[in-house]
């Protein structure tokens, strides 16, 4: 028997402790609702649609700073672009080691410039993503979070448990209801509280009368008694229950019109505060704008057939991001790109003291330098570009490296002015660690 279905609680070694957290704001977001309600049949503020809006709120909120730390990232990478693809168009079509050394070089002296590292941006998304899909988690498993809508599901699993054959009854039923989304064996015997409760989640005001006629007339008047503060506390305006889904022949089709209307103008807002003028020359930017296009054509089609609750979070959610994002553009506004990298330094020296190693002035200098100055070909050492990146040499790792490092400390030439090289000379002077 599978106990692990579609609303049993998320339990990952990842997923399970953020999902726990958010269904305990969600948990909490409805009981502090139902203080406005005496009576859960009556008209008032416990109700799921209220209750998902407001926790879309609360947990967008806390994901800001992130969304924020992104922004930023994109920001500078957007500046970055045009020294990338330059790079990457000088040593295009080059595969010899020594061509690939000296691209490695010329884009690590880019990012160095700016102080920022390439997985500063999916480093945010891999914080954010597993946020995202707990998220999604708890909105589809309503009962398995909210103690008291679990509760009311109970006291319908308990009176089908208590008919005999009630399993092969019940698999009748979500087979001719067409009911989807379930991993359930019915082969393997009679069905946990957990598995009836996740299929009565799956029921609409139309199923709970199928699924009510399907069973002993006393216990069809339970089900039927049961299932009316259930689909109550799902209602929403208009008449709306978010358990059914979508459909042409009623106003509910404008639920997954508006979401995706909604998600156009949340990328178009966002794309706004990257203000790249070679997004034609950059591959990423050109990927993102197509996704840009894509995935909210995508999420329209799946609100179709998902409940009106999954399209009602992806409503509320662009809009929230869309608030969001006006003001985080007015903010990045008046942040200039100056003002990103001397925080970036500022960051990496405090790591690098850290580590045992003084970066001094090396990330200011670098900042102020066009990365078109820099010639790779300059460079008289692997040490002299490991002292500029603030990275520990150990010539006992590449014997090529120290026979270029000797052979450069051997040359009484003075290094160029404006080349990495002469850059190294300063840090040597300042005994860079």
């Amino acid at each position: 028997m599978l106990d692990l279905v579609f609303l049993t609680k998320e339990d990952g070694l990842i997923m399970g402790p953020i999902s726990r957290v958010l269904g305990w704001i969600l948990n909490g977001i409805y009981e502090f609702l139902t203080l406005f309600t005496d009576d859960v049949n009556a008209i008032g503020m416990a109700n799921i649609a209220l209750c998902i809006i407001l926790f879309t709120i609360v947990v967008k909120m806390i994901m800001l700073p992130l969304t924020i730390k992104q922004q930023k990232s994109t920001k500078l990478s957007s500046q970055m672009s045009p020294e990338l693809s330059a790079i990457n168009e000088k040593y295009k079509g080059k595969t010899d080691e020594a061509s690939r050394r000296k691209m490695q070089m010329e884009t690590q002296a880019v990012y160095d410039k700016y102080g920022t590292n390439p997985m500063a941006g999916c480093l945010t998304l891999l914080i954010s993503l597993p946020i995202l899909f707990a998220l999604y988690r708890v909105i589809y498993a309503i009962p398995a979070y909210i103690n008291d809508v679990y509760d009311m599901y109970k006291l319908a699993a308990d009176a089908i448990r208590g008919v005999d054959g009630y399993a092969e009854t019940l698999a009748t039923f979500v087979k001719d209801a067409n009911i989807s989304g379930l991993k359930i064996d019915f082969e393997l015997g009679a069905l946990t509280e957990l598995n009836v409760i996740d299929i009565l989640s799956k029921c609409n005001e139309e199923t709970w009368q199928t699924l009510a006629a399907a069973f002993p007339a006393d216990v069809s008047a339970q089900l039927t008694s049961y299932s009316e503060p259930i689909l109550h506390v799902h209602n929403f305006v208009g008449g709306l229950n978010i358990l059914n889904t979508p459909s042409w022949k009623s106003i509910s089709v404008l639920i997954p019109i508006v979401s995706t209307a909604l998600q156009f103008l949340q990328t178009k807002i966002s794309m706004s505060a990257n203000k790249n003028k070679n997004v034609k020359d950059d591959p990423a930017m050109a990927s993102m704008k197509s996704m840009n296009i894509f995935m909210p054509l995508m999420s329209g089609f799946i609100c179709f057939m998902m409940p009106i609750g999954a399209g009602l979070y992806w409503i509320i959610s662009s809009v929230v991001q869309i608030v969001q994002q006006l003001f985080i553009n007015r903010y990045m506004e008046k942040i200039t790109v100056e003002e990103l990298i001397e925080k970036n330094q500022a960051k990496r020296a405090k790591k690098l003291k850290k580590m045992g190693i003084d970066s001094g002035n090396t990330m200011a200098t670098l900042a102020k330098t066009s990365t078109k100055s820099i010639e790779v070909e300059e460079i008289k050492s692997t040490k002299d570009y490991a002292n500029i990146s603030g990275k520990k040499y150990d010539t006992a790792t590449d014997t090529d490296n120290v026979a270029e490092n000797n052979e450069g400390e051997n040359k009484t030439d003075a290094p160029a002015s404006g080349s990495i090289s002469g850059y190294a000379n300063i840090l040597k002077n300042r005994n860079l660690k």
